[in-house]
């Protein structure tokens, strides 16, 4: 096994941040989202893929209405839980949810809390089928700022 010291390093400048690396997400309010008894707080964007990073919170007992993920999802819970069926996931489990699908989620009796990394939007549909909604990264920038709660995301020249 290779292992990288910092006696093997070449002599490199570290590259200099023109911003924080951390921010203090207590700062940040809870919002409404975009599915009934859902909030959430946005972290980072992804503008590139229309990805985002967010926590995500979800009342007891929440059933989704159904939605599709155009990229995957992965997400660590942090309170309570949900699943699909009898496949549950509790506080402290991993979830990866494949890109291309279409599910309809819920919550158990204590709801949820999740760190969620959305590699790509998310799809709302119309009771036709049709599609009533994409959840892009433009989407939760907006959304998100619009309550004032995007300042800590450099927000792309061509938005």
């Amino acid at each position: 096994m290779v292992l990288l010291t910092r006696e093997d390093a070449p002599d490199i400048e570290e590259t200099k941040r023109h911003t924080p690396a951390f921010y203090n997400i207590q700062n940040l309010p809870w919002h409404d989202w975009v599915m009934p008894e859902t909030w959430f707080k946005l972290l980072n964007i992804n503008p590139f893929t229309g990805g985002f990073t967010m926590l995500l919170k979800v009342g007891p007992n929440n059933t989704a209405p159904v939605h599709g993920h155009v990229g995957s999802v992965e997400g660590i819970l942090i309170e309570g839980g949900f699943g699909y069926g009898d496949d549950r996931g509790r506080a402290g489990d991993y979830v990866r949810e494949m890109g291309g699908i279409n599910h309809i989620p819920n919550t158990d009796d204590d709801g949820m809390v999740m760190f969620a990394v959305v590699n790509g939007p998310l799809m709302g549909y119309n009771a036709d089928g049709s599609i009533a909604a994409v959840v892009d990264a433009k989407f939760m920038y907006g959304l998100a700022a619009a309550q004032g709660a995007a300042d800590h995301i450099e927000k792309p020249a061509d938005w």
